[in-house]
């Protein structure tokens, strides 16, 4: 608490400082575009809730991965289950973990049209253009992966000027990165134009092992390169590559909850990625605009764990030794073709995924009190291939002067074939249907409102291992939402303030619940998924961005969500009436930049966030927390330095949490929890050309 009333008055004081100073701004902030929407309009035009992070903003505020930017977003979480986030939660909806079963995700995630839902690991920051977070069901544009949203990643786009950067990171922890990017235009008649970029980053991961004698166990060591290319002409086009190599250790749970690790197998959380889309824009035939994508992705993910988090001497005179180790091998493969007018637009989506996974989980039990012996060797293998089809159509109309109703439908049909070494196989198939309806209004030149119902959708499907009979097969979900806002820019635009409000709920909603098989075997968790009808979710966003002077800008940002389980699920009788998992009541962020003349900068970021459940299978919580970043530099036309400090306040705050018993010989339940990074301070430079 002293950290935060600390923390707190820092940002205050800092603030009234850069105020006092402050001249009249000397022009507006620059209009953001969504890229993600069919119609690449601006934010202001587009009737729901979206944050945007742009390039400067994700550079000042950030420095390697996406799950640095989580705390900024309004409504947005992730859940800690591995090295890097992967899983994310928007307005509560979203997956915590995937240890088994077919991939199903309800928050999409895309890089470069590709698309990597699930598996955000990949999520470093160099050279990323802008981040875009659509809050709520995206039915009409991307489908059953976007039930709760959608996070956009785009790359730099190519310029024709030729310019460079290189940079370079040195930190505590062991901290060291190199990242180098170029780009410009392949041709004097500037049609064709590329850019390049390389980063790798490397640090210790903040764990200390103590039987290992090692500060490495949870290490990072992250590689990326992206290659964009885009040509112009009677037909416009843009093609990018993508290489992701992560090679993280994954170390990170300590009986004492602590930031000391006992474990004698330490795990891994790698991901190996290569993507490519190609998109082209045709200026007809007629009065419309052809679009086609197409993307792919070859994913390898190696994803192993040290189960009891101790070693010989930790559990003696017990012998408690478990690991568990999965590979998971992901394709995918998409195609969208889609026609689009000033009014309409009609489109055809197909999604091809094949993924294949091998678990093995080994361990040994004795405990000599009891004279008991047990050990475990289960390999795990299975196959899924899924098939997606959708057709989605859009219709615009302007029945007066300011006034804009748009009305979209997606219909998707997904059948898919799995297969597992257990003799369990499955061949669901299903048709899925959502949409959207919205209306918006120019209040005046500043300020327009808008309103809109939404109905998202998840496929459904079924359980594996030991779970009762009726429980084998669970259905489709859907969400409906309603929504409304306001979009205003003032004083000369200047003065950006998004705000709205929703109220959300779900069908036959999916709950996935975990449960340990067999007392003294940290490896035997069984995952099954139910449907729960009569949730609900409801609360708001508020976003500002103030360009106070010609030097100084300020951000703030709160997201409220209240609501969740219904107060009679008979299934899983703990969660009457209790909110969702990694869902927190309130998200705060608040924020100022200065740029001085000469060339001196700086930047303070103050986040906040309630406490929140960490699963569905218990109701332990997490604790409410605020933290504190902060950056100091100069620059010129050629050069940057900057020193950084996030968590500057070292607070301690958990990610994820289990609750289960993980202490022989009586393994009493208790409540494990993995901490988000400590305080971490470094230096940056960087190099223009």
């Amino acid at each position: 608490m002293m950290q935060t009333v600390f923390s707190s008055r820092i940002f205050i004081a800092f603030t009234l400082v850069v105020l006092a100073d402050a001249t009249l701004a000397d022009g507006p902030i620059e209009e953001i575009v969504v890229t993600a929407d069919f119609r690449e309009r601006p934010a202001s035009e587009l009737p729901t809730s979206v944050s945007v992070l742009e390039a400067e903003f994700i550079e000042d505020a950030a420095v390697q991965h996406f799950e640095e930017l989580v705390n900024l977003v309004p409504n947005l979480n992730w859940s800690g289950d591995g090295h890097r986030a992967r899983y994310f939660q928007i307005r509560g909806v979203g997956e915590l973990e995937q240890y088994e079963g077919a991939p199903n995700p309800s928050v999409g995630f895309l890089v470069d049209d590709i698309d990597f839902s699930g598996i955000g690991t990949i999520a470093t920051l160099f050279d990323v253009g802008s981040i875009e977070v659509l809050r709520g069901p995206q039915g009409s544009r991307y489908g059953a992966n976007a039930l709760g949203g959608l996070i956009y990643m785009r790359g730099r786009e190519p310029s024709a000027e030729r310019d460079g950067l290189l940079r370079l990171t040195m930190g505590d922890d062991d901290t060291r990165a190199l990242g180098v990017a170029f780009g410009g235009a392949l041709d004097e008649s500037e049609t064709l134009l590329f850019r390049l970029s390389a980063q790798k980053h490397e640090s210790n991961g903040f764990r200390d092992n103590a039987f290992l004698g090692r500060d490495d166990t949870n290490g990072r060591d992250e590689t990326g390169a992206r290659l964009a290319v885009a040509f112009d002409g009677d037909v416009e086009g843009r093609l990018s590559l993508i290489y992701s190599r992560i090679d993280n250790g994954y170390d990170a749970f300590a009986i004492d909850n602590s930031y000391t690790m006992l474990s004698d197998k330490p795990g891994r959380d790698a991901q190996e990625s290569l993507g490519a889309s190609l998109r082209f824009d045709w200026d007809g035939p007629g009065r419309g605009d052809l679009t086609s994508i197409t993307a792919l992705a070859v994913s390898d993910i190696a994803f192993s764990f040290d189960a009891d988090w101790g070693n010989d001497e930790s559990w003696a005179p017990v012998l408690y030794d478990y690991v568990s180790l999965s590979d998971r091998d992901r394709d995918t493969l998409s195609q969208e073709f889609r026609y689009t007018t000033e009014s309409w637009l009609v489109g055809l989506y197909v999604l091809r995924l094949a993924e294949d996974l091998d678990t093995l989980n080994l361990g040994e039990y004795y405990d000599p009190g009891y004279d008991f012996a047990d050990s475990l060797d289960y390999p795990f293998g299975s196959e899924f291939e899924s098939t997606n089809v959708a057709g989605f159509a859009q219709l615009n109309r302007e029945p007066r002067d300011g006034t804009r109703i748009s009305v979209g439908l997606r219909v998707e049909h997904r059948s898919a074939d799995y297969t597992d070494t257990d003799d369990f196989s499955a061949s669901p198939s299903e048709t899925l249907w959502g949409g959207e309806l919205s209306i918006s209004h120019d209040i005046d030149a500043r300020v327009t409102a808008y309103a809109s119902v939404a109905r998202g959708y998840k496929a459904g499907g079924f359980n594996l291992g030991l779970v009762p009979d009726e429980w084998r097969v669970f259905g489709d979900e859907a969400i409906w939402t309603v929504e409304t806002g306001i979009k205003s820019s003032l004083r000369d635009d200047t003065l950006l303030i998004n705000a709205s409000v929703f109220h959300a709920w779900r069908e036959d909603q999916q709950a996935r619940a975990s449960f340990q098989l067999v007392p003294n075997d940290p490896a035997s968790f069984g995952f099954a998924t139910i449907n729960i009808d009569g949730g609900t979710n409801w609360g708001g966003e508020l976003e500002l961005h103030w360009q106070v002077s010609r030097s100084i800008d300020v951000y703030a940002s709160a997201g409220l969500l209240y609501g969740g389980f219904p107060g009679n699920v008979e299934q899983l009788p703990w969660l009457n009436g209790r909110d969702q998992a990694h869902a927190p009541r309130y998200t705060l962020a608040a924020g100022a930049s200065w740029h001085g003349d000469s060339g001196w900068f700086g930047r303070i970021d103050i986040t906040g966030r309630d406490a929140f459940y960490f699963d569905v299978s218990h109701n332990q919580r997490s604790e409410s927390y605020a933290l504190f970043n902060a950056r100091f530099g100069y620059e010129n036309e050629s050069w940057r330095f900057q020193l950084w400090a996030r968590n500057l306040g070292d607070e301690y705050y958990a990610v994820r949490g289990f609750y289960f018993g993980n202490e022989p010989p009586d393994f009493p339940a208790a409540l494990y929890t993995r901490a988000g990074d400590p305080r971490h301070v470094g230096l940056t430079i960087e190099r223009r050309f």
